[in-house]
């Protein structure tokens, strides 16, 4: 897959809502990312929570897997002021290669390990418990709600202004076929008034 696959002459404003527990988002994530390096533009990544957008319900299965995301939400909410933007994507990428295809759930092991692959203080991993950092999720998590209406959960993705929820995709698709899928979704996005599209899923996430 080459550059001149479907690259073009402006570099589009990308941001990407996350949440590190979430594997549909993760799956996104992989497409989006290998989009980007193709295309040559960069993401904007921004961590949000689940626990958040779902405070107000009862505890349920799902309870700690959230809480766990909000967890890993905050170092990487920690790391991104003691280093900048630019370490928010690849400390996700080391916690969700851990978390989904490698199927963990040892939550400190696998937080400590991403600040050490990429060379970042361990003392970082402190922020994991520290509600300091919960202003800024909840500040995130607020506006990717905001931009892209209510009821939905993550990934969400704003390209030049326009975000949507989604897409939820198992596998990531990759090659030209991860290029016709991002041409289409933004073109589709973009008509005004267009809101959903959706199919009922038969398979689960495939890493």
């Amino acid at each position: 897959m080459s550059n001149a696959a479907g690259s073009s002459a402006a570099s589009p404003s990308v941001e990407f809502y996350f949440d590190p527990i979430c594997p549909w988002c993760w799956m996104t994530s992989r497409w989006a990312a290998e989009v980007a390096e193709v295309r040559g533009f960069e993401i904007a990544w921004h961590p949000i929570s689940l626990q958040i957008i779902n405070e107000d319900s009862e505890p349920g299965p799902y309870t700690e897997s959230l809480r766990n995301g909000h967890r890993a939400g905050r170092v990487i909410e920690a790391a991104r002021r003691a280093h900048g933007e630019g370490v928010v994507g690849g400390l996700y990428t080391e916690f969700g290669t851990r978390i989904h295809p490698g199927g963990r759930e040892d939550f400190d092991a696998i937080i400590a390990e991403g600040l050490a692959a990429l060379s970042l203080d361990a003392s970082l991993a402190e922020a994991a418990d520290d509600e300091q950092y919960d202003a800024q999720l909840r500040e995130n998590t607020g506006h990717a709600l905001e931009i892209a209406g209510p009821d939905v959960g993550v990934p969400i993705i704003s390209v030049d202004g326009v975000s949507f929820f989604g897409p939820v995709v198992t596998p990531a698709p990759t090659g030209e076929q991860a290029l016709q899928l991002w041409d289409g979704i933004v073109m589709a996005a973009g008509v005004p008034g267009f809101y959903e599209l959706k199919r009922g899923r038969t398979k689960g996430p495939q890493f």
